[in-house]
This record gives C-alpha cells, structure tokens and sequence, in this order.
C-alpha cells in the first residue's frame, strides 16, 4: 500500500477548510447520479478518521460550522456545501455512510501525484 500524505482543502470562500490523510496517488470516482452529474464531482472515499476540519478564525475558516445539508431521495447520503459560497468539499455517501468523499476538485495543489479516474454507475447502484 502507497504511504499515505496529508492533503488540504476546502470550499471557494476558505469558510470550510479541511485536512485529509490519503495515498498521493488518488482512486477518484466520476458518479452518475442526478447530483454528482450535476455538480461535475469527481471525488475519492476516506474512512471518517483520516478527515478533520480546520477552524482558523484568524484567517476567516469556520470549518464543520460553515457547512449546510442537503438530503434528498432515501436520506441517506449527507450532501454538505458551504453555507456561504455553496461549494461541496465533501459529503457522507450513501454508499459507504461511515466514510467522507471528499471532492477531489477542492484539494489544494501540491500533494497529489497522480489520479485515476473511475466510472461509477450511480444511476443504477443497489
């Protein structure tokens, strides 16, 4: 298994900053559903522990306490955006609710070395 390094992200307006421990080389999925169609998501699956949120109140990032949910068809995914810019740096997927999936988009430059993309039929999942 690839060690793994600590990435950085957050949301357009930097109210939701996060850091995330994950391989340098990323499985990022390209999901078909209705919302991750929608909002273009590519993102990669982390197990709950290896996310934390950033609070810098020097610097303007609330972490976790800037984020809104959004739920929708069986309630079960826990669609997160930043209540001030509308960006979604990551959510709970309903497909695996004990994990983050982190939108890939939203890393800052730097850490990832390389990415493999992966189609993932959401329309017809389960």
């Amino acid at each position: 298994e690839e060690a793994k390094v600590t990435h950085r992200g957050g949301c357009h307006c930097g109210a939701v900053r996060f850091e995330v421990v994950a391989p340098a080389t990323l499985v990022c999925y390209d999901c078909n559903c209705s919302d991750c169609r929608m909002r273009r998501n590519l993102h990669f699956v982390v197990r709950k522990p290896d996310l934390r949120f950033v609070q810098d109140t020097a610097g303007g990032a609330a972490g976790a306490a800037a984020l809104s949910e959004y739920r929708w068809g069986t309630g079960a995914a826990r669609h997160l955006f930043c209540s001030r810019c509308g960006v979604t740096p990551l959510y709970v997927p309903r497909s695996n609710p004990n994990g983050w999936a982190v939108t890939f988009q939203c890393l800052d430059p730097g850490t990832c070395s390389a990415v493999e993309v992966r189609q993932f039929d959401g329309v017809h999942w389960e």
